[in-house]
């Protein structure tokens, strides 16, 4: 069974920066895409960026000159480096993994999601 273990959330003032990070184990799975996900109280989960082994990324606006997702892939790995942190960037954050993923989530017979990691930015 795939395991995605999150890292790196916390509390940081507007303007500072957290580092997200995201570990992929078990059965030896290899993902083609992995991406960052949060989901604000009373929405949808949402993807904020995403990477494929490739290297291509993509982000939602809201984020992009901001945040920059990367991967490892000898460590199946994947990290989000947030900067210039809002408060309006204060919820729980997913990692989740699969043969591709979109806005709402990652497919694949192997898709996976972390089990969430909060990120609070005060004012």
């Amino acid at each position: 069974q795939v395991q995605l273990v999150e890292s790196g959330g916390g509390l940081v003032q507007a303007g500072g920066s957290l580092r997200l990070s995201c570990a992929a184990s078990g059965n030896d799975v290899r993902f083609n895409a992995m991406g960052w996900y949060r989901q604000a109280p009373g929405t949808q989960r949402e993807l904020v960026a995403g990477i494929i082994s490739g290297g291509s990324t993509n982000y939602a606006d809201s984020v992009k000159g901001r945040f920059t997702i990367s991967r490892d892939n000898a460590k199946n790995t994947v990290y989000l480096q947030m900067n210039k942190l809002k408060p309006e960037d204060t919820t729980v954050y997913y990692c989740a993994a699969g043969d591709y993923c979109s806005t709402y989530g990652c497919y694949g017979a192997n898709r996976s999601w972390g089990q969430g990691t909060q990120v609070t930015v005060s004012s």
